[in-house]
């Protein structure tokens, strides 16, 4: 027997034990399959083409050399970068094309221009899976594009902590509805022919410690939130997945063969591979041991460090055959390895302008509107005051992997003014200045021009001098550079201490950057008064470079507020911009709005009561101005079209259709993980998802909180009435029925929610009510609509973790119908049976 033919026929035997494992697997930790659903049939005799493909990728692995199969595990260099996220060479000899992987939660980040799409938070708000996939399809058409075969995205992880990074990247805080969105995203994706990696596997809730922090949660905690998403996307095809940073029950989740190999390919039947986040892997032996397939390009436990582990036995080569047997299987499935791929479309930036506009309005949340403040129309369209600074600078998207570049950006400030009309009388005032003003010259001794400095490639520029201050005051000094990041020191204090290429890559989407595009870094400090020295050394690197030093000051914030709240004093209408600037690799430090935005927020709002204040956050915001206001606008990221798309909302032009997907609490301290550390961040690297199945809007209502909005909460430019509720026993669950209203006097969108109560007699934790079913509604004035949300057997199933399935919740099950998690005006009662 053939070498090669050896190592096929052991590479046969591990899959086949992989099998029987992940069979153990599943009686032990899946089969998802609910009493009185159907069983699994057996596994059908291949079709004739599949059949075909296998043997030619068994053909194909039998001609690669080691080399060439760990150099597919592992990634490399790419010749012709495009600033993606990872390269893996193909072997050009055996057909087998090299990959390009982009990150994309929000439109292909690579170094050109792509479609900024509104944060994925944002289109969940819609509420409507046919958008997502819609969304779906723009980043797969953009990604085939733009030379890319496959897209770190989506992210599927839930918003378990307001405090967490990246909750802009994901979708909820409850199960079903991301498990919705994640399966279409995935299949709009796949649609165009670009290969989705859902992200991160598992339970990758936070910054915080990411790389090091185990994560510690029950089994029916895990099915039953985290893993819902996740199994929707393996559902709906997947064709990759990626392993996250953090532990999971003790073991890190890239080496964990109970996720990727029991679970992920045993009880959901993944024929995917699995890939790494970047340098997430710890381990040669064990992670390829566990099912992972491979390394994110530049990693360094794969490649030269797999190829001695086979050459010393420490890993079988047969393993490393089923997982390049992984990978070419389903780049086979996509037509990768085609004589004559199909031809890569072009980029139609229209059409992605046009979904990113309809995205940013349907899922755009209004959380308040009093006495009619919203929308702008006769009087109150005319004379406008746009106040704060994303009201100037589009702020397009978050930062890290989020970031795109777009075609362009149209600032709400431009967006109003062009809306209101010539007519119009609409001022603009600062409020906050984020990016500084220039330091006079003739501040330091010697002097010396800070503002606008060249300094030529491999030359080197310094200065040090000193300034004097006569009463102490909180200075913010920030640094806007083109190349490496200029050296400045204050009183021999490096104020920009973090290592560079870290702060580079995860810079935030607003802050990281001028808006001419210079890089910009920023430090506040409490200065005494008295002399201070400052020094400042800039490197011209090889192409040269311009910077810039600049500074705010108490007296710069003082009369940036004076001059907001003469310019709101003077207008009919107030409509004033708040950011709060998130991005990968950290947490939020508070819930609060950053610099002085409350203290702005309260002032204007004293000054003219009809203010309306538009929100570009990543997640929930404390607001204690919120009393003072005309009304709250939620747009999270919106995306390239987010100054168009706010003038929509504002003037009424559509009305706006988002819902809240996460709860808003009263108190920062009220929250499913607040004042207890070991829920977050976690205590000496655990952490504890001791709140079980009562992830958010749930644990609100376990617990009795009153948040400040909802879990579904979204306010209408109309109203709305409920009516008419009958349950009934369906085909396999229950069939809710009921009427919606439209009972104002304008066209208006509406998101019915359905949600469930416990069942009796089952002897397991269960939600107070748990989300079950949704319909997005879009009805004239004084049309009502007859709705029915059937809810399937898992929506009113349990895990049972001493069965390892899920079980049927039967007997007397009570429904609730409304606009939000707290405003459920239909409530009725039918009996669930496990016939």
């Amino acid at each position: 027997m053939s070498e090669a033919v050896s190592r096929r026929s052991a590479m046969r035997l591990l899959a086949a034990a992989g099998t029987a494992g992940a069979a153990l697997g599943a009686a032990a930790c899946a089969p998802e399959v609910p009493p009185g659903a159907a069983a699994p049939r057996a596994p059908a005799a291949a079709p004739p083409a599949e059949a075909k493909g296998a043997a030619r990728i068994d053909a194909l692995l039998e001609r690669l050399t080691l080399d060439e199969k760990t150099a597919l595990l592992h990634g490399a260099r790419d010749p012709a970068p495009l600033g993606q996220a990872g390269y893996v060479p193909g072997v050009p000899r055996l057909g087998i094309p090299a990959l390009r992987l982009a990150d994309g939660p929000a439109g292909v980040r690579v170094a050109e221009p792509a479609t900024a799409l509104p944060a994925p938070v944002l289109l969940a708000s819609a509420f409507e899976p046919a958008l997502a996939r819609e969304y779906g399809r723009v980043l797969g058409r953009e990604g085939r594009a733009l030379g890319q075969d496959v897209l770190l995205g989506p992210m599927a992880n839930l918003i378990r902590t307001p405090y967490a990074g990246r909750n802009f990247e994901t979708f909820a805080e409850d199960p079903t509805l991301t498990a919705d969105l994640v399966g279409e995203l995935v299949r709009g994706i796949q649609d165009e022919g670009l290969i989705a990696t859902v992200k991160h596997f598992a339970l990758n809730n936070q910054e915080h410690g990411r790389d090091t922090v185990d994560v510690i949660a029950a089994e029916q905690t895990l099915h039953e939130t985290e893993l819902r998403g996740f199994e929707a996307a393996v559902a709906a095809g997947a064709g990759a997945v990626m392993g996250a940073y953090n532990k999971v029950n003790g073991v890190h989740a890239c080496e964990s063969k109970p996720l990727l190999d029991e679970l992920l390919r045993g009880s959901w039947g993944f024929d995917g591979w699995v890939m790494s986040d970047r340098d997430a892997t710890h381990s040669t032996v064990a992670a390829i041991g566990a099912g992972l397939d491979m390394e994110m390009p530049a990693g360094t436990h794969f490649g030269a460090p797999l190829r001695e582990a086979v050459r010393g036995g420490s890993v079988p080569e047969a393993a490393v055959d089923l997982a390049v047997h992984r990978i070419l299987t389903t780049l086979d499935r996509f037509g990768l390895l085609a004589a004559r791929p199909a031809a890569r479309p072009p980029r139609d930036a229209a059409a992605g302008a046009r979904t990113a506009r309809k995205v940013a309005t349907a899922g755009a949340v209004l959380l308040r509107n009093e006495h009619g403040t919203l929308p702008l129309t006769g009087a109150a369209a005319r004379s406008i005051a746009v106040i704060g600074p994303t009201g100037q600078v589009p702020f397009v998207g978050g930062g890290g992997s989020a970031q795109v570049v777009p075609d362009g950006a149209t600032a709400p400030l431009t967006a109003i003014r062009r809306r209101a009309g010539n007519g119009a009388s609409v001022h603009y005032a600062l409020g906050e200045d984020v990016y500084g003003r220039p330091l006079p010259p003739n501040l330091l001794t010697p002097a010396a021009a800070l503002d606008e400095r060249t300094v030529a490639p491999g030359q080197v520029w310094s200065h040090e001098g000193e300034f004097r201050l006569t009463a102490d005051d909180e200075w913010t000094l920030l640094v806007h550079y083109t190349g490496k990041r200029p050296a400045v020191r204050l009183d021999g204090q490096d104020l920009f201490p973090v290592r560079q290429g870290v702060a580079e890559y995860f810079a935030g989407g607003l802050l990281g950057s001028a808006p001419d595009g210079m890089s910009v870094r920023r430090r506040t400090l409490a200065l005494k008064a008295g002399v201070h020295r400052l020094a400042v050394n800039a490197e011209g690197g090889q192409k040269g470079q311009r910077f810039r030093l600049r500074h705010t000051t108490g007296a710069i914030r003082a009369a940036d507020l004076a001059e907001a709240v003469r310019t709101a004093k003077s207008a009919r209408s107030v409509v004033l911009f708040a950011y709060e600037d998130a991005t990968e690799g950290r947490d939020r430090t508070s819930l609060a709005l950053p610099g002085g935005q409350d203290r702005l927020i309260e002032a204007v709002a004293a000054a003219n009561p009809r203010t309306t204040v538009v929100l570009n956050t990543s997640s929930s915001t404390t607001m204690p101005w919120l009393p003072r206001t005309g009304a709250v606008l939620q747009m999270y990221y919106p995306g390239q079209e987010g100054g168009g798309a706010t003038a929509d909302l504002l003037f009424g032009d559509v009305d706006p259709g988002g819902r809240l997907t996460q709860t808003f609490p009263a108190d920062e301290r009220a929250t499913p993980v607040g004042g207890d550390p070991l829920r977050y961040p976690g205590v000496s690297g655990r952490q504890e998802y001791s709140e079980g199945v009562h992830v958010g809007h749930r644990w609100y209502d376990a617990q009795r909180v009153a948040p400040l909005f909802p879990f579904g909460h979204g306010l209408s430019y109309t109203t709305w009435h409920y009516e008419k509720l009958t349950v009934r026993p369906g085909r396999a669950g229950l069939r809710v029925e009921f009427t919606v209203r439209n009972t104002g006097r304008r066209k208006g969108t509406e998101v019915a929610q359905v949600y469930v109560g416990p069942a009796p007699e089952l002897e397991l934790d269960q939600p107070v009510r748990a989300l079950a079913g949704y319909r997005r509604l879009v009805l004239a004035p004084g049309e009502a609509q007859r709705v029915t949300v059937d809810l399937g057997v898992r929506a009113l199933s349990s895990w049972d973790p001493e069965q390892h399935a899920w079980v049927l919740g039967s007997g007397r099950r009570e429904v609730f119908v409304g606009r939000s998690s707290r405003e459920l005006p239909l409530r009725a009662k039918a009996v669930v049976t496990s016939r």
